[in-house]
């Protein structure tokens, strides 16, 4: 069709003209509003933007000798951000006579791998950095995966509350007279 015979129907339609594809031959354009397009466009984008898994490395920091409690509950915080789809970076940090026993530190990698094994990976074995030796974990399930179990339980337990508030029975004649 004619550049000046497709401007005429535009604008008889109240539509913009717009160029699909300049490369083609004949170049291709199509009827539409452009200003919706762009909108369009941009809320497509902003929504994968919204769903979009950032990959994040949370690091953990341990001493060789460290109390049994305070293992136990720093080993919590590497679970939780396994369960949440992140990178956990363990770094084990020697003071002082403890250089000389790498060993320890070691172990206590090797220990924590095996404690949240069925969270997760270990991604870069134990490797001395100086004053530091340094594992990284990853989890076994993605993100978006970590993200939308999150989504799904959230939701269960708003039904669950929405249940569990349910309206009280009507008041009877009895309660209505008082």
């Amino acid at each position: 069709m004619p550049l000046a015979k497709a401007l005429e129907l535009a604008q008889e339609y109240d539509l913009d003209l717009v160029e699909v594809a300049a490369n083609a031959r004949p170049p291709v354009c199509k009827l539409m509003d452009y200003g919706k397009f762009k909108y369009e466009s941009a809320m497509k984008a902003r929504e994968a933007r919204k769903n979009q898994a950032h990959t994040v490395i949370k690091e953990m920091k341990l001493r060789p000798k460290i109390d049994p409690h305070d293992y136990d509950t720093k080993k919590g915080h590497v679970v939780r951000f396994l369960k949440q789809g992140d990178k956990v970076k363990i770094t084990i940090m020697f003071r002082g006579r403890e250089q000389s026993r790498p060993e320890l530190g070691f172990r206590l990698l090797q220990r924590l791998a095996d404690d949240v094994a069925d969270l997760g990976f270990v991604e870069s074995n134990p490797k001395q950095d100086g004053r530091n030796m340094i594992m990284v974990l990853g989890p076994h399930k993605k993100k978006t995966e970590a993200m939308a179990e999150a989504r799904e339980a959230q939701a269960a337990r708003k039904a669950e509350r929405q249940q569990g508030s349910a309206p009280a029975e009507a008041p009877t004649e009895e309660t209505a007279e008082a």
